[in-house]
């Protein structure tokens, strides 16, 4: 998979012709469409969490604020360490909490002294950020910022000067620490804290207060491609659930004109999406490894099994969204052995599955293919490994089928179909056939497909496949499309139990 390239062929549609040549034009792209950021955040798929800060050594899951700095002291912190778990996991990166509710800082911030140039770490010169950073970009990684809006520490917070020390911390992460490839922007606002030792309830109108486009434009005009989470976006949206699920279907689309769309506003329609949309907000499924989010030593024995990381997978990447696993480092500033002994095996699963495309090689047929045999949209493009090229049905065309002849009988449980996301999400409805005892038999349906539809089946042996686009809202334009065989899973839900 190129995405430098269909990146890099944007603004003039991906599956354009060449420069020069001739034929049929590409069809005109539906409804919303994303941008290249969020083309590039699509790609990823898979990246982590890091959640660290004072709540990892006073066992808690939100601090008060009024934590000392001493407590802040991590044994053997090794940066490196993280860096190398997340890689072998197959994260694409990581998010660190820069700064929790609390609103300890893990950064050395010119602008309060709650931060860990007053820890015992390092003797106040470390810089968590730094460290992070440096090493998520050594391994391949891409490095996230999650900076709370609520501060439970500070003085200010709900009052105006608050909003001036919240946009110079962002501008300080936005700028020392290299490229970053998302700011997360959390929907917890308000509440009682200890705000300088006025130890009260303040309230905030989370509709106002942060001056969400001014504030958002800090992001844009620093780190142009960095995509912005929140539970209705700018360009990625929560869930609407932690538990790392998204809904099926889930359309990578919202209606950003309903009341509430703002961070920290209504997260209703966010598990499923909503279709037709105004604007290209595609789901986020955020999960912890562990029960908590912060690491607690009670819960070393609970860690999620790689039997129930696959489950979380199928259900987030394999039906279009992004999957945030959070990876809490524990009291030494390291991965758990728990945490690793899991992800190791998950990582293994995965790509023991996803290894062999068993259709490669095969002859697929289409009953509408844009302009004739035009070779730029021919069926033979799902099957080349290359999200940059697609097959695409006749304009008019909102019903139609790939058929796809193996060379001998394969036998599969997953399948996996991805849309050419540059023109929109345009499938509502799919089959798929086998052909069995001379004729066909459907084994398996869904809705949306956007960036990658992963369905998990009871096994199937057959050398004829047929993909069946039975709704579609403009022709249908898709990328890839493959067959592939997980190995049985000890514990695994599956498709209803079947494994």
């Amino acid at each position: 998979m190129n995405m430098n390239r269909l990146v890099a062929a944007l603004p003039v549609l991906v599956c354009a012709l060449p420069l020069g040549a001739t034929g049929p034009a590409a069809p005109v792209p539906f409804g919303p469409v994303p941008s290249e950021r969020q083309l590039r955040w699509h790609d990823m798929e898979f990246y982590g969490f890091l959640h660290f800060t004072v709540n990892t050594f006073t066992d808690r899951e939100w601090g008060n604020g009024d934590e000392s700095e001493k407590v802040f002291n991590p044994t053997a912190f090794d940066a490196d360490q993280i860096a190398s778990v997340a890689g072998k996991a197959g994260m694409k990166g990581l998010i660190l909490t820069c700064k929790h509710h609390d609103g300890f800082c893990l950064w050395p911030s010119r602008y309060t002294e709650h931060s860990v140039k007053n820890s015992p770490w390092k003797d106040g010169k470390g810089d968590v950020v730094k460290e992070i950073s440096d090493a998520y970009r050594k391994h391949g990684l891409r490095f996230g910022v999650y900076l709370s809006p609520w501060d439970r520490n500070h003085k200010d917070y709900a009052r105006p000067e608050y909003l001036t020390y919240y946009r110079s911390q962002l501008r300080e992460l936005l700028t020392n620490y290299g490229e970053v490839f998302t700011v997360w922007f959390d929907g917890a606002n308000g509440g009682s804290g200890y705000y300088g030792g006025a130890r009260e309830t303040r309230r905030i109108d989370n509709r106002t207060y942060y001056d969400w486009p001014n504030t958002w434009k800090i992001v844009r005009d620093l780190m142009p491609m960095a995509v912005m989470f929140s539970d209705a976006g700018p360009d990625t949206r929560w869930v609407g659930n932690e538990a790392g699920k998204a809904g099926d279907p889930c359309w990578a689309t919202l209606d950003l004109r309903k009341p509430g769309r703002f961070p920290g506003g209504t997260s209703e329609g966010n598990f499923n999406g909503e279709r037709p949309g105004t604007a290209w907000v595609p789901a986020e499924c955020d999960v912890s490894i562990r029960p908590g989010w912060f690491y607690h030593p009670a819960e070393d024995g609970k860690v999620k099994t790689p039997a129930e990381l696959l489950d979380i997978y199928y259900a987030s990447v394999g039906r279009g969204a992004c999957l945030n696993l959070n990876l809490p480092p524990d009291r030494r500033g390291r991965i758990h052995e728990n945490d690793i002994k899991s992800l190791v095996e998950f990582r293994r699963i995965l790509d023991q599955t996803f290894a062999r495309n068993l259709a490669a090689g095969a002859a697929p047929a289409a009953s509408s293919t844009r302009g004739g045999s035009a070779k730029q949209f021919s069926p033979a493009n799902l099957l080349d490994n290359d999200r940059a090229t697609c097959w695409a049905a006749d304009d008019g065309i909102t019903s139609a089928e790939v058929v796809i002849e193996m060379t001998r009988p394969a036998t599969f449980n997953v399948v996996d179909v991805r849309e050419h996301l540059p023109l929109g999400q345009r499938v509502e409805a799919f089959a798929l056939d086998q052909w069995k005892d001379g004729t066909w038999h459907e084994f398996a349906k869904a809705t949306s497909i956007g960036n990658r539809r992963l369905l998990r089946i009871g096994s199937v042996t057959t050398n004829r496949v047929r993909l069946r686009v039975t709704q579609a809202t403009a022709c249908p334009v898709l990328s890839e499309f493959g067959l592939y065989q997980e190995p049985v899973v000890q514990g695994a839900i599956g498709n209803g139990g079947k494994r």
